[in-house]
């Protein structure tokens, strides 16, 4: 608009010349000059009307029909309106009007156009996470000229962050192809570039799957995904070992074979890039059920007497396979139940695999001997079987204790507690009576020590849990009973019951009598000390070498007998005779 204007003003100022030109155009003599106006500044593509003025010898207007021509700098068409080309320059006298075989000549000087494309290099660019690059960013006019910009940066497709001023940009820790995400701007006019974000360094390997559960001798395929510190994957080649036992592995492919002992091999599988390593752990877990072992076996059981199979499963390689087998009796000697609890008939005799456990298509089995019932004889107790308590040293009693018979000390003297505990019967104390009860005591006690016991009664466990037959039964040590403890008198009332115990016997459990079973004939021989527990419900006659301690709630259906210490009883406690 601005060189528009300016050729308005110039055809004006032309017309205004000849209307005071003094003389008439028809008298003005032959050109003797040509003036071409204006000389001019124009940006490319810009355009200017030019004007061809002739005058003669007296310097009057005297009219022409130029000839436009432009040696460089653009374009004139016949009427003398150029168009700037997009060479910038100073050129002289290049727009020239010919007539009349004279010329006249202005100069146009072209200058770069506004700002047209801003251009972002380098386009596009690959940095790593966390990398920095130094963008540059170029103006040009619509003739591709450098137009001088200072441009403000930013970043609008994400990738990293970007100095709004320098065009320093930092990538961030995500992976991946931002496309004309970093702008610079100037005015209305942007350009843009795109930035390739690779994964950095190595820092992590990655091992799966982890934990992995795999039979023995069976394979897993394990894989290693590297990543950098910004969780971008890595390409990596890994070295595959084993470092913790449990198989081997295909140093290449990762291929793992399990071993043939089953365990948990924790961080085994490895998975190596340089000095970077990821790792796996492997549970290396039993195969297929191959064996069922049942035990004991064989097993020697008297008639009517209890016994606890315990069956275990294996595979090929020996390693033990969870089961739950179902329990049978193929071979007669007794029934079993759903736990693997045997209970010998009355009828003796060796019944080979009889017990079996089963599990699928696979089964155990063991031969049970069941011995004839030997019937221990009934012990005589003589003075000591008056007496609820009988003791060495002494007898104490804390709170609410009652005997229902008598009590007795010998050698000692002492009864400490009653009352508040309340004894009904008589108080032997250091007399004759207690002295022969104390003696009668010591043959009973012999008597049993000495009765012979089955090899196939010896007490290896707890006994809570268990039903015992009538029998002698021994331990070289302790007797130990948790639970209820049941003793089958097979229907006889006169079946007795001896437990042989080498040092003490400890009660947490009771005592449950079944199928005609009594009290008075069962006896506990117990080489040093007695204890029943708290709230122990306990039956028959405790022979004790030194001490016997009800503690609270406990009671008793017998007699607590000690022979050379103490018999203690705390709150709450009962004795009654068989």
């Amino acid at each position: 608009m601005k060189f528009r204007t300016t050729l308005t003003r110039l055809s004006a100022v032309a017309l205004l010349a000849l209307a005071c030109e003094p003389h008439v155009l028809g008298v003005s003599g032959a050109p003797a000059s040509i003036v071409v106006t204006p000389n001019v500044t124009l940006p490319i593509g810009g355009t200017q009307q030019f004007v061809a003025v002739a005058r003669d010898a007296d310097n009057l207007i005297t009219p022409i029909t130029p000839v436009w021509t432009a040696s460089a700098g653009g374009t004139i068409n016949a009427t003398g309106f150029f168009t700037a080309g997009n060479t910038l320059g100073v050129f002289t006298n290049n727009v020239t009007a010919t007539a009349n075989g004279l010329s006249g000549s202005a100069t146009v000087t072209v200058v770069a156009g506004a700002l047209a494309s801003i251009t972002v290099t380098p386009n596009p660019d690959t940095t790593t996470i966390l990398g920095t690059q130094q963008f540059v960013a170029v103006g040009r006019d619509a003739g591709n000229n450098i137009i001088p910009i200072t441009p403000v940066w930013s970043v609008t497709n994400s990738g990293g962050t970007i100095n709004a001023a320098s065009g320093l940009f930092t990538a961030g820790n995500t992976a991946g192809t931002f496309a004309n995400t970093v702008r610079a701007t100037s005015g209305a006019v942007f350009g843009t570039a795109t930035v390739v974000v690779a994964a950095g360094a190595l820092s992590s390997i990655t091992v799966t799957p982890n934990p992995d559960t795999t039979a023995i001798l069976d394979t897993q395929q394990f894989v290693a995904v590297g990543r950098d510190v910004g969780n971008n994957i890595v390409p990596i080649t890994p070295v595959w070992s084993v470092t913790n036992s449990g198989g081997t592995i295909n140093a290449a492919s990762g291929l793992f074979t399990a071993g043939n002992v089953a365990n948990t091999f924790t961080n085994t599988v490895r998975a190596t890039s340089g000095a970077v390593f990821g790792t796996a752990t492997v549970v290396v877990a039993a195969g297929p059920l191959a064996t069922i072992a049942v035990t004991p076996n064989p097993d020697t059981t008297a008639t009517l007497a209890t016994q606890q199979f315990t069956a275990v499963g294996r595979d090929a390689s020996n390693n033990i396979v969870p089961i739950t087998p179902v329990w049978s009796v193929t071979n007669g000697g007794g029934a079993v139940n759903g736990t693997g609890l045997f209970t010998a008939g009355n009828v003796a005799g060796t019944f080979a695999n009889t017990v079996r456990a089963t599990s699928g298509a696979i089964f155990g089995s063991a031969t049970v001997v069941v011995t004839s019932l030997v019937t221990p004889p009934f012990v005589p107790l003589g003075n000591a079987e008056f007496h609820g308590i009988l003791a060495g040293t002494q007898i104490t009693c804390i709170t609410n204790g009652l005997i229902s018979a008598d009590v007795g000390v010998s050698p000692g003297s002492t009864l400490t507690g009653f009352g508040p505990c309340v004894f009904t019967g008589v108080a032997n104390l250091a007399n004759a009576v207690a002295a022969q009860a104390q003696a009668d005591l010591t043959t009973a006690y012999n008597t049993l020590a000495g009765l012979a016991c089955p090899p196939a009664n010896a007490i290896v466990a707890d006994l809570g849990g268990t039903t015992l037959a009538a029998g002698v039964y021994c331990s070289a040590i302790g007797i130990g009973v948790s639970g209820p403890l049941t003793l089958n008198g097979g229907g006889d009332p006169d079946a007795v019951f001896v437990f042989q115990a080498g040092s003490s016997l400890t009660t947490a459990g009771d005592i449950v009598l079944i199928n005609g079973a009594q009290a008075k004939n069962v006896y506990w021989q117990v080489g040093s000390s007695a204890t029943l527990g708290t709230a122990s419900q306990w039956k028959g006659n405790i022979l004790a070498l030194t001490s016997i301690t009800l503690v609270d709630n406990a009671n008793l259906i017998g007699r607590a007998l000690a022979r050379n210490g103490g018999v203690s009883l705390g709150s709450n406690n009962t004795i009654t005779l068989p």
